[in-house]
């Protein structure tokens, strides 16, 4: 495995109508347990990767956007479904990016868990990372 500076920082939605790529490292790699990233997934959580927004551009396709909530824009392919894109309107100047949806996850290790307040109960992450019942950096879990 390399290290999230690795330079292939590209990737796409599953059926390949949608692509990107990031120009830089990203500032921080997270879980996120919120509802609405579980519920748009389909899955118990979503990792991302953050990037400054500068660095980060589709290169193929335009996808689809859904203003998930009065706070936040999200992004995924139209043709298939994939979740690729989260950005938030008090933070405007990132953008996170699915891990999943990347060229070559394995590069982008998570440094930290957010939104644990919402956490599946029956879901058991015992890698000893950092968490926050809420964003990253705001109230940490004891």
């Amino acid at each position: 495995m390399t290290s999230p500076d690795a330079t292939e920082r590209n990737g796409g939605c599953f059926c390949g109508a949608v692509r990107y790529r990031a120009s830089a490292p990203p500032l921080v790699v997270a879980h996120c347990h919120c509802t609405m990233c579980r519920r748009i997934s389909g899955a118990p959580l979503v990792t991302w990767a953050v990037f400054a927004a500068g660095a980060f551009a589709f290169t193929q396709g335009t996808p689809t956007e859904l203003r998930s909530s009065p706070q936040a824009v999200r992004t995924y392919c139209a043709r298939c479904g994939t979740p690729l894109t989260f950005v938030g309107n008090e933070r405007p100047q990132m953008i996170d990016v699915t891990v999943g949806s990347m060229d070559r996850p394995e590069d982008f290790a998570p440094a930290v868990h957010v939104w644990t307040s919402s956490r599946i109960p029956w879901l058991r992450c015992d890698d000893g990372l950092p968490r926050y019942r809420t964003a990253f950096g705001e109230d940490p879990e004891s």
